[in-house]
């Protein structure tokens, strides 16, 4: 088993790699930024090392600091969490390279992942079904990008190669606007994430957002804990995320799930990773690999029963999987809410002190988050802070706990999304099931507008 572990992340991913480490006798160091020193896991940790200001450039994001911290601590491997540097390959290699233990993917295997244009071409030799798309990146010829754009027919959407989180894409309906949007998209992809490249896909019109998580150990062994829906989102941004989706059959589960353990194997995969698929008139469309843990992984553990992150650690330390396919099984139905500190109708963040916390309990209740009373929310970071997960027996039954945890939880000072999440668990759309991923935005813009017309 490792001996000291590195956690390089901040807030309630941090504080839920701290607890798996010490559940299996693992010594942690916290490292933080200045205005995180008083974060509740820096406080649990065995040790900690600040290093540096709150821009997570100069903290968070900096890999030579956090080497260090490994280096100075006498620590044996690091875990990036989620976000910041969790799928940055050349952090991966970095880490290898100075004699650590990078939990998760090899560098190479994050690179190819990483690299939608690549990462799609190494899903389709894998047999993982696709977007109908360009099949590699668009060049700068017009003619030939009209002729793939018809080949595939419209509505299309423009992707960059290198992006992710919901950014650097643009939906083009009309011939028309083909080029232009190549361009602009082209531009800010150069931008924001140093490549220009982008490619062309099918834009699916009604699709649901349907994810499958896979765990291997570089050894051979790769398994399924089946799918999460992810489809209440705004901004390409996941609200509500729940396990299993509604409507998928045992049947659809076991032959997509088999898919991607065959393509994890193909590719060497190390690691938990998730397989996210937009997923319309019964069909799976793969659209990207995380190489990481997602925000979402506790309604998988709710209803399987299984540690993501020990597993992670355990395959980390070398370990074969212990659990094979035959010993997943989905029981129950688990529901997961991101609590944000923002303004819950105009979405903007809202920092600063929370007076009063109450964590709400029962049956079935989890919370995942490092606040508590007197714990002031920086301005520097994602406004995430906890999220609220439940289970129950069957979806109606998570619905109705997760809307008595919804009405117990009290985070006194800040603004939050609290009262979103109410109004979601409460809509009949929700209730039913099966949602696409423009229902939400399409639902807070009826009621925005009906509002307005009261007024």
């Amino acid at each position: 088993m490792l001996d000291k572990v590195v956690i390089a992340n901040r807030g309630e991913i941090a504080l839920r790699i701290l607890r798996a480490c010490h559940a299996l006798g693992i010594r942690t160091v916290a490292v933080h930024s200045t205005v995180d020193r008083n974060l509740k896991h820096v406080a649990m940790a065995d040790e900690s090392v600040c290093i540096g200001p709150a821009p997570s450039t100069d903290s968070y994001l900096n890999m030579a600091s956090i080497i260090a911290a490994a280096e100075v601590t006498d620590a044996q491997a690091i875990h990036p969490g989620y976000g910041f540097l969790s799928e940055n390959a050349d952090f991966a290699e970095r880490v290898e390279q100075s004699g650590f233990i990078f939990i998760g993917p090899k560098a190479d295997t994050i690179r190819l992942m990483g690299d939608k244009v690549e990462a799609i071409r190494a899903m389709k030799a894998a047999g993982v079904p696709c977007v109908p798309g360009s099949g590699g990146p668009l060049g700068d010829d017009a003619a030939t990008n009209v002729k793939i754009a018809r080949e595939i027919g419209y509505p299309v959407i423009v992707k960059a190669a290198g992006g992710g989180g919901g950014r650097g894409m643009r939906v083009v309906h009309t011939e028309a606007h083909l080029t232009a949007a190549i361009q602009t998209t082209k531009s800010e992809a150069k931008a924001a994430f140093g490549n220009d490249m982008v490619y062309m896909e099918k834009f699916l019109e009604n699709p649901r957002h349907v994810e499958i998580q896979v765990l291997a150990d570089g050894q051979g062994g790769a398994i399924h804990l089946g799918e999460r829906d992810c489809s209440m989102q705004r901004r390409h941004q996941k609200v509500v995320e729940e396990a299993p989706a509604p409507g998928i059959t045992p049947e659809q589960r076991a032959e997509i799930g088999k898919v991607c353990v065959e393509a994890c194997l193909r590719i060497g995969y190390r690691g938990a990773g998730t397989f996210e698929f937009l997923y319309e008139n019964g069909r799976f469309y793969f659209i990207e690999m995380n190489t990481r843990i997602q925000v979402e992984h506790p309604v998988t553990e709710l209803v399987t029963g299984i540690d993501l992150v020990r597993e992670q650690l355990m395959i980390a330390a070398g370990h074969k999987l212990s659990i094979r396919q035959s010993d997943v099984v989905l029981e129950g139905h688990a529901i997961e809410c991101r609590i944000n500190a923002e303004d819950p109708e105009t979405f903007m963040p809202f920092p600063g002190l929370i007076q009063h916390f109450h964590a709400p309990g029962g049956p079935g209740v989890r919370v995942d988050s490092h606040i508590y009373e007197g714990y002031r929310v920086p301005p520097n970071y994602d406004s995430m802070i906890g999220k609220l997960i439940v289970h129950g027996p069957d979806r109606e039954t998570a619905i109705a706990r997760m809307r008595v945890a919804l009405s117990e939880m009290v985070v006194d000072g800040i603004k939050t999304n609290i009262p979103l999440q109410q109004r979601i668990m409460s809509d009949a759309g929700f209730q039913q099931g099966g949602m696409n991923i423009h229902y939400l935005e399409k639902r807070l813009k009826e009621q925005k507008e009906k509002a307005l017309s009261i007024v």
